[in-house]
C-alpha cells in the first residue's frame, strides 16, 4: 500500500471542502471532520493545557461553521487548514471571552471529583494526549520563525497585524512563515 503525500492529502482535504460547499456532501464532511478534529483539540490544549471542555467546545463550534459556512470558503485566499485553524482560533477567542466572566479561583476538577463523566474515558484520554504530544512534537520540529509566528497568531490570539508589529517584520513575511508552518505541519499530519 502506498502512503499518501501531503499534496495528495491536501488535495483529497480541498476537494471535500468544495463537495460540502456546493453539494453538501456528508461523506466529505465526515472526512474533514476525522481529520480535523483531533488537531483543532489539540491546538486548543495547546494554547490551555488540561483545557478539555474548551478543546471540545471549539472542536464542535468550529466543525459546525465548517458545514454551515463551506460556501464561503475561497480556495484562491487559503488553504481549507488555514480557513480551519482561524475559524478555531476565533472560536477559542470567542469561548474564552463569553466565560472568562464565569471564571473563578475554583478548580472545577475538585468539585467534579467523584463523578465518573465521559472525560474520564481511557480511549478519549489516550486520544487527546496523542494529539497534545503530536502537536507539540511537530511545533518543535518548525524553524525557530515559523515557530514564534504561529505560536503568536494562534496560542496568543494576535492579529496578523499585531505580529508583524510587534516583530518589527512585514505583514507578508508574517504571512509566510504561518503558510510554510502549515505546509510542514500538513505534511507530519
Amino acid at each position: 500500500m502506498s502512503k499518501t503525500t501531503a499534496g495528495e492529502a491536501n488535495q483529497r482535504i480541498s476537494e471535500d471542502m468544495l463537495a460540502v460547499a456546493k453539494h453538501r456532501d456528508h461523506k466529505a464532511f465526515t472526512r474533514l471532520f476525522d481529520h480535523f478534529v483531533p488537531l483543532v483539540k489539540a491546538f486548543s490544549i495547546a494554547a490551555c493545557p488540561g483545557a478539555t471542555l474548551l478543546a471540545n467546545e471549539v472542536a464542535q463550534e468550529v466543525m459546525i461553521k465548517v458545514w454551515t459556512k463551506a460556501d464561503t470558503y475561497n480556495p484562491k485566499v487559503a488553504a481549507v487548514s488555514t480557513w480551519v485553524f482561524t475559524l478555531a482560533r476565533n472560536a477559542r477567542i470567542d469561548y474564552l471571552r463569553k466565560n472568562s466572566r464565569h471564571m473563578s479561583d475554583i478548580d472545577p476538577a475538585f468539585i467534579y471529583q467523584d463523578l465518573a463523566d465521559e472525560f474520564n474515558d481511557p480511549f478519549l484520554l489516550a486520544q487527546q494526549k496523542c494529539s497534545e504530544d503530536f502537536v507539540k512534537k511537530v511545533m518543535a520540529e518548525l524553524p525557530p520563525d515559523q515557530h514564534e509566528v504561529l505560536e503568536k497568531v494562534y496560542l496568543e490570539g494576535k492579529t496578523h497585524e499585531h505580529v508583524a508589529k510587534e516583530l518589527d517584520l512585514p505583514l507578508g513575511t508574517v504571512k509566510s512563515r504561518l503558510r510554510l508552518a502549515f505546509k510542514k505541519l500538513a505534511i507530519r499530519g
